[in-house]
């Protein structure tokens, strides 16, 4: 493993469509899958998404559509090696939070996770990233 996909990479990935996502396949199609990884955070995030759709549906149409989400979410997740948040991450996370940088949570804990298990992190969220030293990013969609 060397790269972890930021939830933004990954759905690029998961839509399928632009050229953010032109750009980002051929750049990683010169690697072997095994390369990727995906935080356990991100999952989160993505699983948090899918349930506020199902929340807000105002009919059974939408229910089904929040669900089958929640289906593509998970066979999505089967494909790449999943990074848990654990203690080494937790260390960092402290550490990133007694510098008092701004991240919003769920970036401050992926941005722990990567530099703790020696991933390069591959997201278009320069501007909050850039702010943890250490923290190697690319984007991969330009």
């Amino acid at each position: 493993m060397k790269y972890l996909l930021d939830t933004d990479h990954l759905s690029i990935i998961q839509r399928q469509m632009g050229q953010d996502y032109i750009n980002l396949s051929i750049r990683m199609a010169q690697y072997p899958l095994s390369d990727f990884a995906i935080s356990i955070v991100t999952f989160h995030e993505q699983l948090l998404g899918s349930h506020t759709y199902i929340s807000r549906a105002r009919n059974d149409s939408e229910v089904v559509k929040g669900y089958e989400m929640m289906v593509r979410l998970i066979n999505d997740f089967k494909v790449l090696p999943l990074v848990s948040f654990d203690a080494d991450a937790a260390t960092a996370l402290s550490q990133l939070q007694a510098k008092r940088i701004q991240l919003a949570r769920m970036d401050s804990r992926i941005a722990a996770i990567a530099p703790s298990r020696k991933l390069v992190l591959l997201t278009r969220n320069h501007r909050d990233f850039s702010k943890v030293l250490g923290l190697l990013i690319e984007d991969w969609t330009v």
